[in-house]
């Protein structure tokens, strides 16, 4: 099989928004304790921090952290994890059925991620609060005054505010499993009297509405256009969230998993540009995908874990050299709609459908998804450049006319460097890369790093952790992507 690849460097999508690299932490599961938290560890820093953890988060450069939810979020009081900790309350967590301590609150949070060289994403509660608790966390986190929440955090030991810049307007309102869930009007009008409110306590902020819990709910669209019409002049991004799975163990279909990845982010950018229409405005509304990943392997696991209590084992699926290649496509699709896609936030961070595994009191692993996000991360910084791909497709599923190679190119800063993303997602058949570069500039190889192999549920394990990793291939004359595989080929000028 072949696949004639044409680029020209002048042909561009849009300069890549590092936070497209973003994750999230939730108060869910293992993710806090157990997972980056956990002070009786033999790795834990002078704040109860796994070092552990913190050094492969580092690894994965991540600009942005989402914090604390999630469906946590809409029943969470965020006054509960400041202060002393030994005044702290200890409640019961309707979202996950859990027992939440609340020693880790915005206080520990904030430290960490500094020490992980990322900033926060935070969200504001507007399923059991509103906007006065919203405008009070803004003041809490980021003002100067001398006034009763500033003064607040003061008197908890922090004298410089936190200086967080992005923040969420709840999280899937209209979800019937959200606490406190509201109608596309009802969630519409507190989200923009919220974001009032908060931008007049902090103007240089940016904020984050919710759009559609995943483009299945049957009020997906309505929701979109309802939220976008009261609150257009007041927000700055509007949110989308899928998760992608192959419960069927159809692989050919699953591999093609961006392709509707593409078409969401395309939909709900048509509709931000139909209110742009009507309002007749200047301001473009771009696009937070603040929740994708891969979750499907633990929905049956998670079914027996027993109620209230701290820190159970939810949502740790286990990831294979599948879901890696899968993963890799989604990147390179996110890559793909940059001039839209401004922050995107894998989720989540980890042990919780997670590229980090931790064992509470023992070890730490990475899983195989941990690779292609980490080297997007690490070389998908820059300009997005289009791809011209021309390659036999096939059909699986519902779908047609799937291409067999999926790619992204991406130039470099200072445009010394190329790199392409490229998947391919034959089955059976290796694919041959003939690439022309348009514009006179002449690049050279000099790195071709693969996910493949023959056993597509191969998994890493803490004590297999080397078992699924990345392969430097070799340089040849040709290109060769292998069967299902995902690729990065480094080019220099």
């Amino acid at each position: 099989m072949k696949a004639e690849i044409t680029i020209s460097k002048s042909n561009t999508i849009s300069k890549i928004d590092n936070r497209i690299f973003g994750s999230f932490i939730e108060h869910l599961g293992r993710a806090v304790y157990g997972g980056i938290y956990e002070p009786d560890h033999e790795t834990a820093d002078d704040m109860g921090f796994r070092t552990d953890v913190m050094n492969r988060i580092k690894e994965l450069n991540i600009p942005i952290v989402r914090y604390p939810g999630g469906n946590f979020v809409s029943g969470y009081n965020w006054e509960d994890g400041t202060g002393d900790k030994s005044k702290r309350p200890k409640k019961m967590e309707l979202a996950w059925q859990s027992v939440e301590t609340n020693e880790v609150g915005i206080d520990e949070f904030q430290e960490w991620a500094k020490r992980a060289n990322s900033e926060i994403m935070m969200a504001v509660n507007l399923g059991t609060r509103g906007a006065d608790e919203a405008r009070n966390l803004v003041e809490y986190c980021n003002s100067e005054t001398d006034t009763y929440y500033a003064r607040m955090r003061r008197d908890n030991g922090f004298d410089k505010p936190f200086g967080i810049k992005l923040w969420c307007l709840g999280n899937e309102m209209d979800g019937p499993w959200q606490i406190c869930s509201k109608t596309p009007y009802e969630y519409a009008r507190i989200a923009c009297e919220t974001a009032k409110l908060m931008k007049w306590i902090d103007p240089s902020i940016e904020l984050v509405a919710c759009g559609s819990a995943h483009l299945n709910m049957p009020t997906f669209m309505e929701w979109e256009r309802t939220v976008l019409r009261e609150c257009y002049d007041h927000i700055d991004y509007i949110s989308l969230h899928n998760y992608y799975g192959n419960p069927n163990n159809d692989t050919a279909a699953y591999l093609a998993s961006s392709v509707d990845m593409d078409k969401f982010i395309k939909q709900v950018a048509a509709i931000c540009d139909e209110v742009k229409f009507e309002k007749k405005t200047d301001k473009t509304i771009n696009l937070s995908f603040d929740e994708w990943n891969i979750w499907f392997h633990s929905n049956d696991q998670d079914k027996k874990i027993d109620k209230w209590q701290i820190a159970p084992p939810l949502l740790e699926d286990v990831y294979n050299l599948e879901d890696a290649v899968v993963l890799g496509s989604l990147l390179i699709t996110l890559l793909n709609n940059s001039d839209r896609v401004k922050i995107a936030c894998l989720a989540q961070l980890v042990n919780v459908i997670a590229p980090i595994m931790t064992e509470t009191g023992g070890r730490c692993w990475v899983q195989t998804i941990f690779y292609p996000f980490m080297y997007t991360s690490r070389y998908g910084r820059g300009t997005a450049v289009k791809t011209f791909c021309i390659c036999d497709s096939y059909a699986a599923g519902d779908k047609k006319n799937i291409p067999y190679v999926d790619t992204a190119a991406v130039l470099s800063e200072d445009e010394k460097e190329l790199t392409i993303f490229a998947v391919n997602r034959s089955l059976d058949n290796e694919c041959e890369l003939s690439l022309e570069m348009l514009g006179g500039d002449a690049y050279h190889a000099y790195q071709h790093i693969a996910m493949e192999g023959d056993d597509l549920k191969a998994i890493n394990t803490a004590d297999e952790p080397d078992k699924v990793v990345p392969i430097v291939k070799e340089l040849a004359e040709k290109i060769v992507l292998a069967p299902h595989s995902w690729n990065m080929i480094n080019f220099k000028k």
